[in-house]
């Protein structure tokens, strides 16, 4: 059981009363360290971890209030639990402390029984805490879990500025109906790993598969100062990525896999789409549809990466890409200037 295994920490400035509650916690099977004031607290917390906090209110140098606020605007310390132990009587001096986050209050002399059940109750809700948030950033992006864990979920978007990036791997179907089942999971499951490290690494997410392709945002949910500039440096690994790859696929008599990718830059519409029951984050807008028509442009053009004018425009001069005719594609009345990297 986690209770049994849990690390405390006793803020108090009376060192009876740390000794007190230090005996009292260690009799129900946890461990505990102290501290005298919230400062030298807030000192032990940047520097190892505990599962729960026992604090006291009034105290020298940092009180308890200063304490919970420090907390409140450390993304760090968002999953420990705060009990506050204090002789503050008031019902408006409890309010301010679950106000500021903490989980619960004991008024002193501190209640053996009371004790047992809030510390095995905070440490339980906590440790229901850190499973949600481990389940939820298995099923979405760290991006998108950060941002459902802040601001919560509701269906709609917003107009923001970003980077819409588009990629398969050329020739899929054929490559697929040539080898086994398992050996096209295994390639998917490579692929995608590489491809994810080389998004990530940018600051961009994926927010679309769709068997060997792919659909990467930069700019949303998290801002980047140049989406445009994080998508291409992306694209540049995914390609050195795949082509170490092929290294190891030629020298086991595989054949080389082939990529392509198309990105566009501008206004998009980013946010939570479906039902209450199932949603997914992603985008919409004229940049989306040109950037998949820049990808499966690639095969056309005889390149690897194509990117639109936006794009271009945003590149450091030596990143930047050769125009190519314009180009007329499929819902757009104007023809597109495009540029090959």
């Amino acid at each position: 059981m986690i209770e049994q295994k849990a690390r405390l920490l006793i803020v108090d400035d009376n060192k009876v009363n740390r000794l007190l509650l230090s005996r009292s916690v260690e009799l129900l099977g946890y461990s505990a360290a102290v501290a005298e004031n919230g400062r030298i607290a807030m000192q032990l917390l940047g520097d190892e971890p505990f599962d729960l906090l026992l604090l006291d209110i009034e105290m020298p140098e940092m009180n308890g209030f200063e304490v919970l606020e420090e907390i409140r605007h450390d993304p760090s310390l968002s999953d420990l639990p705060v009990i506050v132990t204090s002789s503050v009587e008031g019902v408006e001096n409890i309010v301010r402390c679950i106000d500021l986050g903490a989980d619960d209050y004991l008024p002193k002399p501190v209640n053996q029984v009371l004790l047992q059940a809030r510390l095995s109750s905070s440490l339980e809700n906590k440790r229901l805490r850190v499973e949600q948030k481990q389940l939820l950033e298995k099923f979405a992006t760290t991006e998108v879990a950060q941002d459902l864990q802040k601001s919560g979920f509701s269906l709609g978007g917003k107009r923001v500025y970003a980077s819409v990036l588009f990629c398969d791997i050329r020739g899929f179907t054929a490559l697929s109906e040539s080898q086994s089942p398992e050996e096209t999971i295994e390639l998917l499951n490579i692929y995608y790993t590489l491809m994810f490290e080389a998004i990530d690494c940018h600051g961009g997410i994926v927010s679309l598969m769709i068997g060997d392709g792919l659909m990467a945002l930069f700019g949303t949910p998290r801002p980047l100062q140049n989406p445009a500039q994080s998508a291409v440096a992306a694209a540049r690994d995914m390609l050195a990525m795949i082509e170490e790859f092929n290294l190891e696929r030629v020298a086991n008599s595989n054949v080389e896999i082939k990529i392509g990718i198309g990105i566009a830059t501008g206004e998009v519409v980013a946010g939570y789409a479906g039902t209450q029951q199932r949603a997914t984050f992603t985008c919409i807008g004229d940049k989306v549809n040109l950037a998949s028509r820049l990808e499966a442009h690639t095969k056309v053009a005889g390149c690897e990466v194509l990117v639109d004018g936006v794009t271009q425009d945003a590149l450091r001069e030596h990143d930047r890409g050769k125009p190519i005719l314009q180009v007329s594609f499929k819902g757009f009345s104007d023809p597109v200037d495009i540029f090959s990297l």
